[in-house]
């Protein structure tokens, strides 16, 4: 996972260093920058690991990105304010712990969120917490391991 982690970091700092040339960078509360970008990038790891210890072949690994991956975080208000969205969706919004990541990302640069950046440190925590317990479970019973 620290690999994961540490690969994603440099990743988002590439991607960084490349964007600031065209827009300007705002850091209203930067404290909360790397440690949602920490955080983020361990619950990603943690999930990779899973997909990566499930899946017999590459297809599958592929399925894990586009079945669960990309709507999990198209359906976490990147791109949208939640509070525009129906009741149903704002409730199913806040069940997904990509919202409260990248509403905490979102804090880091523009002090503004739509919940409190300590909550999503919390649930953000507790699913990298909840999300690596089911890794090292699934590495001690060695599901689908070859022995």
């Amino acid at each position: 996972m620290l690999a994961s982690v540490l690969r994603g970091l440099a990743v988002g700092l590439g991607v960084f260093a490349v964007t600031v040339w065209f827009a300007p960078a705002s850091f209203e509360a930067p404290i909360w920058i790397p440690v949602f970008a920490f955080a983020g990038a361990a619950l990603m790891g943690v999930l990779g690991l899973i997909a990566g210890i499930v899946s017999d072949k590459f297809d599958q690994l592929a399925a894990f990105q586009n079945f669960i991956i990309v709507p999990a975080t198209f359906l976490s208000g990147v791109f949208y304010s939640v509070h525009g969205l129906p009741a149903f969706w704002q409730a199913f919004s806040h069940a997904n712990p990509f919202f409260y990541m990248i509403d905490g990302f979102r804090y880091g640069f523009f002090a503004q969120s739509d919940v409190s950046p300590w909550l999503s440190l919390l649930v953000v925590t507790l699913a990298v917490g909840v999300a690596s317990a089911i890794a090292l479970l699934m590495l001690r019973r060695g599901y689908k391991l070859r022995t």
